[in-house]
């Protein structure tokens, strides 16, 4: 009895030990999951984290666009030449040692970025770009081997998806997390985007050590040196030209001084790649995968999946674009095609170990085919939010089954379990190449699209209003018409108003108007970086700017016009106060005259009176004596002699009669001369008043005339200024329209660009149809 009851304990003991050991090991293996998934989390992250603030950065350090964009292209390409020889190292070296090399170096190139704010150096932030790059190249590699190796064959499927899940959903989310970091710290504060990693890479690397075991090939072989190096420039070189190939242009983009170097020296070298790797002991890829049709097939899968992968990433520019939300908001929506990607691809795993790969990436490809040429035929055409959910839903879930599980899974399918490291590497680059390749034909249509944008806004921009006739303007026509000078006022008005004279081109050439003006950086940029929210404010920014620099001109030489009208209006009023300054001495001289005439009559009259009234006298006295001679002569007794001297004295008194009344009609003549003349010399100055009067008149409008000339000049400013501000106004009133002809035209680049999508996810599901997935042999190589 003692015995079996003893014998019945250790047997207890010994299940119970087993249980914990099961449970201890389910514990580790928890914690490594964790650890790599964490890991293989921000480095993916840092993928996209940096894509929304990117100007910020550039423009902070003082880069321009050309070589701001260096920021992220030289960590694609490190990224992508360090996956192959990551995998291999780990091979030799074990996972464990170079995860948490890569997870030190991910953390201190994220130290670096982040110390080139303080050092305001470009160049620091590129160095760091560098380093993260060969860290966070070295995580994806050996955490999907581990975790397709580590499972057993029925729950590998599962654990490639959640591997998958958390890359995809890092992808994803990656601008959605740089925005809101910016959101949280500030834009003077973005080197937070990097120091965000430094607390996970802290805590990732000392659980690492204690919890991961170092997995490594039991064979060791000679490190492929040279292979590595030409592996190296070869994959820079390729994805370095077609990065910068116009796939839209391209056979004028291949002559270009950064493409076809680089593709020619690619080529060169491979065959080159191929020999050396021929001959190695331990090559660092397997040139045998080229020969296996299984392997060829699925990594072309992976290179469309790849390029599939990167239409994802303007998920949030269509959002805001066809929903009509600033900027920036448009990162939230790719929070839907996260959630459905990371819930589709454990799931996919999990259908992976029931029904094969296969039919799990089939159905991928085929619900990435439906939702994106639902976007492309339905959310485009049909705006509205339900139709956008939908489509990100269908593309999240397609995603979630092509993106990582079932291509690792067929991978691992057809090499040795040694080779798992470098194989999936392989896999990853090829993805990788990918991803660096689809952004430059997929921004291709946009820019496409964009090409008709200038003239097609054009045709949605309202006319400049005419320029207000001016009140001075309308006050000034019958004061011209009195002058005589309508003529010559229209001709200098330009047909009674200012619109002749403005000759402005808003025709927003990019930059340039009639007179070749080029915008200043600021506001091209401005234009560039528009969206359908800011392109009526980015409009009206153009136009208020090519007012502002075409007016000035404008408005000097109108009023040089009518400021030379106005120096002629007074040379005339100068001129008319000569002329009455002239008429009034005149006037005057006229007055003097014929009041000297005026004195010389009345002495005339005077002196006829006296004359007429000596003749009288002279008349009574001839008449007397004239009768002193009758009698006389009646009288004989008169002295003879006395009768003489009365007909003499007689004679002498006629004769001076005659001479006086000669003298009179003399007087009278010059009187009624003088007269006349007095007469006529009134009349000259009443004609001469009148045009003094007239000239006064004159003098008076044209001094009316030039006030509100004046005036007017002074006024012009504030008249192109109001004319400015209904051109504002009728911008505003056209704002939908302006609105919808930006977003109709960006559609239509998103429409070509998710067809494209489409083609590729086509494309990969016919490659699909020669895999052959029999999950009842295990086929090593």
């Amino acid at each position: 009895m003692s015995e079996g009851r003893e014998r019945e304990q250790t047997e207890r003991a010994n299940i119970e030990k087993i249980e914990l050991t099961k449970a201890e090991k389910k514990d580790k293996l928890g914690w490594i999951m964790s650890l790599y998934l964490v890991g293989l989390f921000i480095g993916a992250l840092s993928t996209g984290i940096i894509t929304p603030v990117r100007t910020i950065i550039q423009t902070s350090l003082g880069a321009d666009d050309q070589l701001g964009i260096w920021m992220i292209t030289i960590y694609t390409l490190c990224y992508a030449a360090i996956i192959p020889i990551s995998g291999k190292l780990a091979d030799r070296h074990g996972r464990k040692i170079v995860f948490i090399i890569s997870i030190f170096l991910f953390g201190a190139g994220s130290v670096i970025c982040g110390l080139s704010a303080g050092a305001d150096s470009f160049a620091v932030l590129l160095i760091g770009r560098v380093v993260q790059a060969v860290g966070a190249g070295g995580i994806m590699p050996i955490a999907t081997a581990e975790f397709g190796t580590s499972f057993p064959e029925e729950k590998r499927g599962m654990a490639l998806g959640m591997v998958g899940g958390v890359y995809g959903i890092a992808n994803v989310l990656g601008a959605t997390a740089g925005s809101a970091i910016i959101d949280i710290f500030g834009v003077d504060k973005w080197e937070w985007i990097f120091y965000v990693n430094i607390p996970f890479c802290i805590l990732i690397i000392v659980g690492s050590i204690i919890y991961i075991p170092n997995h490594k090939s039991e064979v060791v072989y000679k490190i492929d040196k040279i292979g590595t190096l030409l592996m190296t420039v070869i994959i820079l070189a390729l994805l370095y030209g077609l990065k910068n190939l116009n796939f839209f242009d391209f056979l004028h983009s291949l002559t270009e001084r950064d493409v076809y170097p680089f593709l020619l020296a690619a080529l060169v070298l491979i065959p080159l790649f191929v020999f050396v790797e021929n001959k190695a002991e331990d090559p660092i890829f397997h040139i045998e995968y080229m020969k296996n049709s299984q392997i060829v097939v699925t990594l072309m899968m992976g290179l469309l999946v790849g390029s599939s992968m990167m239409g994802m990433i303007f998920i949030p520019q269509f959002a805001e674009n066809a929903l009509k939300i600033s900027s920036g908001d448009g990162g939230y929506f790719v929070i839907i095609l996260g959630l459905f990607a990371g819930a589709a691809s454990p799931v996919s795993g999990k259908l992976i170990d029931k029904f094969g790969s296969k039919p799990i990436l089939g159905a991928g490809f085929a619900i990435s085919i439906i939702g994106a040429l639902y976007l492309a035929f339905v959310a485009t055409a049909y705006v509205n939010i339900f139709n956008v959910v939908i489509s990100l839903v269908l593309i999240g879930l397609g995603m979630g089954l092509t993106m990582g599980t079932p291509l690792n899974y067929m991978m691992l399918r057809h090499t040795r379990d040694e080779d798992s490291n470098s194989a999936l590497a392989t896999l990853s680059l090829v993805r990788s190449i990918g991803t660096a390749i689809a952004p430059a034909i997929m921004v291709g249509f946009l820019a496409q699209a964009g090409a008709t944008m200038q003239d097609d806004l054009m045709k949605a921009l309202p006319e400049i209003p005419p320029v207000p006739k001016m009140e001075q303007q309308v006050e000034l026509q019958p004061i011209m018409d009195q002058l005589g000078a309508s003529d010559e006022f229209n001709e200098m008005m330009g047909d009674s108003d200012l619109n002749s004279m403005l000759n402005m081109d808003m025709s927003m050439d990019m930059g340039k108007t009639d007179k070749n003006m080029k915008l200043p950086d600021e506001l091209l940029k401005s234009l560039q970086s528009s969206d359908v929210t800011t392109i009526v404010v980015t409009s009206k920014n153009m136009a208020s700017y090519m007012f502002e620099t075409n007016t000035p001109d404008v408005i000097k030489d109108i009023q040089a016009g009518i400021s030379e009208g106005i120096d002629g209006i007074g040379e005339g009023i100068n001129g008319i106060s000569s002329g009455i300054d002239e008429m009034n001495q005149g006037l005057q001289e006229i007055d003097t005259g014929r009041a000297g005439i005026k004195q010389g009559i009345d002495g005339i009259s005077q002196g006829i009176a006296g004359m007429e009234t000596g003749i009288a006298n002279q008349g009574r006295g001839i008449a007397a004596l004239k009768q002193r001679i009758i009698e006389a002569e009646a009288n004989l007794g008169t002295d003879p002699g006395e009768l003489a001297r009365l007909r003499a004295m007689l004679t002498q008194l006629q004769d001076a009669e005659n001479q006086l009344s000669a003298k009179l009609e003399t007087s009278k003549e010059q009187k009624a001369s003088m007269e006349k003349a007095y007469n006529d010399m009134g009349v000259g100055r009443t004609q001469l008043a009148g045009a003094l009067e007239e000239a006064q008149g004159q003098k008076c409008l044209m001094a009316e005339a030039k006030d509100l000339m004046v005036s007017m000049r002074d006024d012009i400013p504030s008249v192109f200024a109001q004319t400015e501000a209904n051109y504002m106004k009728s911008i505003d009133k056209n704002s939908e329209k302006i609105e919808g002809v930006y977003q109709k035209i960006l559609n239509g680049g998103f429409k070509n660009m998710f067809i494209c999508v489409a083609i590729f996810n086509i494309i990969g599901l016919l490659l699909l149809v020669a895999y052959k997935d029999d999950r009842r042999h295990i086929h090593r190589t």
